[in-house]
């Protein structure tokens, strides 16, 4: 009889880096004015913080951002806030936060603030495919470069670099450490907007996102044909 080694996650901590959201998106400056960018940073994270509020099976959210958007949306919804790492860039924060949470020998589900169609089914599972510890899953961006959302047990069990490809070098990393990484492909997950590109493919999705409520009230503002020319 096989074994399942799932198991319940009592101590799993989720946690989101968000910068500045005054310098956020920067790469979508071509389709968006700043202080759209702004906004649709502000719109994206709602999203996900509130899925993530209302997952059940975690032991806490923790933010890591020094931005007062967020860390106003954070402590609404009950997050915690943490500042150490926020201003390392995505890598530095959530190592930060990893090295935090293995002193408990806590688990770590860590989750970008920009994949605004993600809803707490989709968190639930990443948590069910989680294996008991050492444990590495991931879920990759839609293009099987970026890695769009990691679980570690304990929380600093792989040293994590994130970036457009960081993906394979992530399953690699976990390999080195005798661990076998769980691969879940999850279409909400998957989705990140960062390039003007990923505009278009967000909004050919429908969806009641703040995120998405947002463009779509602002469509005349945007730089159209970028975003067309982007996606081809």
């Amino acid at each position: 009889m096989a074994i399942d080694r799932r198991r319940a996650h009592n101590d799993v901590w989720a946690v989101v880096p968000i910068k500045e959201t005054a310098h956020a998106k920067q790469r979508l400056a071509g389709a968006l004015s700043a202080r759209l960018r702004q906004e649709l940073a502000a719109a994206m994270f709602e999203d996900v913080i509130r899925a993530l509020a209302e997952t059940p099976g975690l032991a806490g959210i923790a933010v890591v951002t020094l931005d007062p958007t967020a860390s106003g949306l954070a402590l609404g919804l009950g997050a915690e806030v943490w500042t150490e790492g926020a201003r390392d860039g995505h890598t530095g924060a959530v190592m930060a936060a990893a090295r935090r949470l293995a002193k408990n020998r806590s688990t770590m589900l860590t989750i970008p603030g920009d994949v605004p169609l993600v809803s707490p089914a989709d968190i639930g599972g990443v948590l069910s495919a989680h294996l008991e510890e050492p444990a590495f899953t991931i879920v990759p961006a839609w293009d099987e470069q970026g890695s769009n959302t990691i679980m570690c047990s304990p929380a600093d069990l792989v040293p994590l670099r994130f970036g457009p490809d960081s993906f394979f070098p992530h399953i690699e990393a976990a390999r080195r450490l005798g661990v076998n990484p769980t691969i879940v492909r999850n279409a909400a997950l998957a989705i990140d907007i960062d390039e003007p590109a990923d505009l278009a493919r967000f909004m050919r999705i429908p969806s009641n996102t703040r995120a998405a409520a947002f463009l779509r009230r602002h469509r005349a503002e945007w730089d159209c044909d970028a975003v067309v020319i982007e996606s081809q």
